[in-house]
């Protein structure tokens, strides 16, 4: 996915400033570091957040998907967890950047360790676009790109104990994920008692489909409304524009 360029000038090595094409939001990319995907914007324009509503984001990256939600939500607060380093900082800069710095909250730390920052049971929305390749046995695991890739840090039974853990009862929880771990990804979540609610699945422009996007509800009643499909590519590979902002539920 690509974005309108505001400045070929770097801001700092390997960096450019991005137009996000949405109420002016802008971001740093670094092409050095993991970028963030059209899955992240997927995930921006289906989660819900209410204007009264705390939220936490498991594994920020660059801050984009707490950026772009704010966009189209009015929410109290969020609180993004990232545990690399370079990551964190580029978040923070992009929150400042954007002048969120009363909305958005940027922890450098495991989301394992949230009780050190978050009571249990006190969180409205938990959200994340999280590593969804199984564990890396590759020389390059430790890479910022591999991490965020791989879920050698963090594996999807923690991401839902974490998620059960900090939701209070009727809290909810959105997802996206491979399309081929959605069986494993709905069993661990019913496990944390975290029950589907709303979930679609994204196609390629060539019939492949890729992700699942998820809503799930702590202490939620069994019953999952699937949507139709979202194509999010044309057949030449080539991301549809129009997806960029557009609310997609």
């Amino acid at each position: 996915m690509t974005s309108k360029i505001l400045n070929l000038e770097q801001t700092g090595k390997n960096e450019r400033i991005e137009d996000l094409e949405c109420k002016g939001l802008k971001i740093i990319q670094n092409k050095s570091l993991y970028t963030f995907t059209s899955d992240s914007v997927i995930l921006a324009n289906f989660l819900k957040i209410k204007k009264y509503e705390n939220a936490v984001e498991i594994g920020a990256g660059c801050g984009v998907i707490s950026i772009l939600a704010s966009a189209k939500n009015q929410f109290k607060s969020i609180k993004a967890f990232e545990v690399d380093a370079q990551l964190a900082d580029l978040a923070r800069r992009n929150i400042k950047l954007n002048n969120l710095q009363e909305k958005i909250e940027i922890i450098e730390d495991k989301v394992q360790n949230y009780c050190k920052y978050i009571k249990k049971v006190s969180v409205d929305v938990v959200f994340s676009n999280p590593p969804y390749m199984k564990e890396s046995k590759k020389g390059g695991e430790n890479s910022v790109r591999e991490k965020a890739r791989h879920d050698n840090l963090l594996k999807i039974d923690e991401l839902c104990e974490v998620a059960s853990g900090i939701l209070k009862f009727g809290g909810r929880l959105y997802l996206v994920y491979s399309a081929e771990r959605s069986g494993e990804l709905i069993s661990t979540l019913i496990k944390h008692d975290l029950q589907p609610k709303t979930m679609f699945f994204t196609e390629n422009g060539k019939g492949k489909v890729v992700l699942v996007v998820i809503e799930a509800v702590k202490g939620g009643k069994a019953g999952v409304k699937v949507l139709p499909n979202l194509v999010t590519n044309k057949q030449d590979g080539e991301f549809l524009e129009k997806l960029k902002t557009r609310n997609f539920i």
